[in-house]
């Protein structure tokens, strides 16, 4: 019997069954393979045609042809030497690029501003104790279910040049009509209204969703005070909306400077927008006019476009960056700036009145007992 026992004893423990280790390696990657869909769509549809963007940007690649080595330049900069920057260098030294820059810019804050203002208004409207709140709030978005195509034809004969309702209501009333299609500005306001009526009830309903999630107390108590509703909304409820504020402005800048669809849509014609003198062409026209509309065998089309796609992607960046800066400076500009040393001295008043409030609590006596001479002494002055 004591044989037996000392055998037991010596058995060494069984190890982990292949059951169990399944188990464990299953609960440790299954958060990993969860998200796996994600990340392998994202690197098929958005990472593998990023990168491949970058290698058709520095060769001479034609949609016909196909690659013929490194990008040159050419007689354009006067350089006849391959290298990985000819298309870079090609690109800025075409005045219709800065041209279309220019407009892209103009389109971009003449829709975006006055975008972001309105939306912000209206969602201050839809917030208050209106009657058929559901009926005004599907009214607001239904201008951003219109498709693109239909709201670019609709404006596009509102601002005809001939015809259209808006000069024929100038001219009812005594002005001259406005040439829409043949002034750089006005068709970048014409262009603008497009985009103002598609997308600000869209912003509108995010600022909405966001100022019902601001805790109600704290407007109460802004009323409470004596503060008025305008006073209210400046003072509490955008300072309130400063992450929703930076995510609007955020999507409306990628927006307005990748804008597309109503240039080429205001274009009316059956060819590539942008006007006869460029007034209108912006970033992402001249890209698609470049590499998919004046396509020449021998030319570098494509690799010329992918080359002012990453201009554009850069422009953006920066943009975007800028945008992210003054909007945190904007919404914390009033707080007050502290150095090193007034923090320091703030965080020993702070430690001064926890140690007094402490004291006065049911374990005085034995915190008086515990506390140092340093913070009895603070205590008492």
């Amino acid at each position: 019997m004591s044989e037996s026992r000392e055998v037991t004893r010596r058995r060494p423990a069984p190890s982990k069954s292949w059951r169990n280790r399944m188990g464990i390696i299953e609960w440790k990657a299954s958060p990993y393979l969860y998200i796996a869909p994600f990340f392998l769509l994202f690197a098929v549809v958005g990472l593998f045609p990023l990168i491949y963007t970058v290698f058709v940007a520095m060769r001479q690649y034609n949609t016909l042809t196909g690659d013929a080595g490194w990008a040159v330049c050419g007689a354009t900069c006067a350089d006849t030497q391959a290298s990985w920057l000819g298309n870079f260098q090609w690109v800025l030294h075409q005045e219709a690029f800065w041209v279309a820059l220019r407009n892209s810019v103009s389109i971009f804050l003449l829709s975006s501003v006055p975008q972001v203002i309105c939306a912000l208004l209206i969602a201050w409207i839809l917030d208050a104790n209106l009657k058929a709140k559901t009926f005004w709030r599907m009214g607001v978005l239904l201008p951003y279910v219109v498709a693109p195509s239909a709201a670019g034809i609709i404006f596009s004969q509102i601002f005809s040049d001939r015809m259209g309702a808006v000069n024929a209501l100038l001219q009812a009333i005594g002005m001259q009509p406005i040439m829409w299609h043949g002034s750089a500005l006005w068709s970048h306001i014409a262009i603008a209204m497009i985009v103002n009526f598609r997308w600000t009830g869209y912003n509108a309903l995010i600022f909405l969703a966001a100022m019902q999630a601001i805790p109600r107390d704290v407007i109460e108590a802004a009323v409470v005070d004596g503060a008025g509703k305008w006073r209210t909304f400046r003072s509490v409820t955008l300072p309130m909306l400063r992450p929703t504020l930076i995510f609007v402005i955020i999507t409306s800048t990628i927006g307005g400077l990748q804008i597309f669809d109503e240039p080429q849509l205001f274009h009316n014609a059956a060819s590539a927008g942008g006007g006869v003198n460029n007034q209108y062409l912006t970033v992402s026209l001249y890209l698609y006019k470049l590499g998919f509309v004046n396509v020449t065998v021998g030319q570098p089309n494509l690799g010329r476009a992918a080359a002012v796609a990453w201009f554009l992607f850069i422009i953006i960046v920066l943009v975007t960056m800028l945008n992210f800066w003054l909007t945190r400076r904007m919404s914390s500009g009033t707080r007050v700036k502290r150095d090193k040393a007034t923090l320091r001295e703030l965080k020993k008043r702070q430690d001064a009145e926890l140690l007094r409030a402490r004291r006065s609590g049911a374990n005085a006596r034995e915190d008086e007992q515990k506390a140092t001479p340093e913070q009895t002494s603070e205590v008492a002055r």
